[in-house]
């Protein structure tokens, strides 16, 4: 039975055999990296089946990239997968900061215009 793309968008979880068969890995591989890397945390259901998300599916995607692409160890990659997340947390500070900035100025053009 195969699934369409429009059906597949609309899905909330999938299961770790879609997952496995997504990647071509096993699912005790997947279990494995759940175990290795902290920020990897499918959610579960009652009897214990994990539930992956698409965030967690996209996680996966870029650790199937740097340690079967890239060739990363498991550490390698976590170091790599801490580095994009600092950055990213950097970048989202840069930006509130901008923003801080921008609603600062147009306050002081009102004031210095209301002065004249």
């Amino acid at each position: 039975m195969a699934i369409t793309e429009k059906e597949e968008i609309q899905k909330l979880y999938y299961s770790i055999t879609e997952v496995s068969e997504m990647f071509e890995l096993n699912a005790s591989t997947l279990r494995f990296w759940e175990k290795e890397f902290d920020i990897l945390k499918p959610t579960k259901n009652k009897k214990g089946n994990r539930l992956f998300t698409q965030k967690d599916i996209d996680l996966l995607r870029k650790i199937v990239e740097l340690v079967k692409q890239k060739g990363y160890t498991i550490q390698g990659a976590k170091d790599q997968l801490k580095n994009k997340s600092i950055q990213k947390k950097l970048d989202n500070n840069n930006e509130k900061v901008i923003e801080k900035l921008k609603l600062i100025k147009s306050k002081l053009i009102i004031i210095r215009d209301k002065d004249i």
